[in-house]
């Protein structure tokens, strides 16, 4: 999994609530187990009409905003199915740091395990960053994960807490199977153990 330390780039202004994982990415496209080409069918239903042309009001398909990096969302953000395909979708999308009010609780822990940051904030700070991700190509945002910290535009910071062991994990990107294998050298000993025990399995 890719590291996360410091993410520089412009927001996104998302500020529906109650976005849901099927609006992320409809489950027409969850025939796929590959983590890779889901961005292109990111937000689909509202990024396309009916004849699949793009649909020009919508945020992601502004010039401005077409290579976002972070989305500034509204309240509940993931909520709906436990689909692992949204994170995968943000991601390939370019997507790495989500900030909002609240997530949902499978949502916002699938993100941990694909590089994702989703960051929980107060309304007041959300409001904040929605009106500095509204200034399009100038919704320049960094989001440094070891100083815990996001400095919008014009240089005003805002602060944010994250559980240290979820923290530990993005900077030294550890997904389940990178923490695994930290234990190699322990898993390698006691196999070489156990087939000595028991040479007949």
């Amino acid at each position: 999994m890719e590291k996360f330390d410091k993410l520089t780039g412009i927001a996104a202004p998302m500020p529906l609530v109650n976005i849901d994982t099927d609006m992320i990415i409809p489950k027409v496209f969850l025939k796929t187990i590959k983590r890779s080409g889901l961005g292109v069918n990111l937000f689909d239903e509202m990024r396309y009409d009916r004849q699949g042309n793009e649909i020009p009001d919508f945020v992601l398909n502004k010039p401005a905003y077409r290579d976002a990096k972070i989305l500034v969302a509204g309240d509940n953000f993931g909520c709906g199915s436990s689909r692992e395909h949204a994170p995968w979708a943000l991601a390939d999308f370019g997507i790495r740091c989500v900030i909002s009010t609240s997530f949902a609780d499978i949502f916002y822990n699938n993100c941990f395990k694909n590089g994702i940051l989703p960051i929980v904030l107060p309304q007041e700070d959300v409001d904040k960053l929605m009106d500095d991700a509204e200034r399009g190509a100038n919704a320049v945002v960094t989001v440094d994960l070891e100083a815990q910290e996001i400095t919008g535009p014009d240089g005003g910071k805002v602060t944010f807490e994250l559980d240290a062991f979820k923290k530990h994990c993005l900077l030294n990107g550890l997904d389940d199977i990178g923490l695994t294998m930290e234990k190699s050298a322990s898993i390698d000993a006691f196999e070489q153990k156990a087939a000595q025990a028991r040479p007949w399995v």
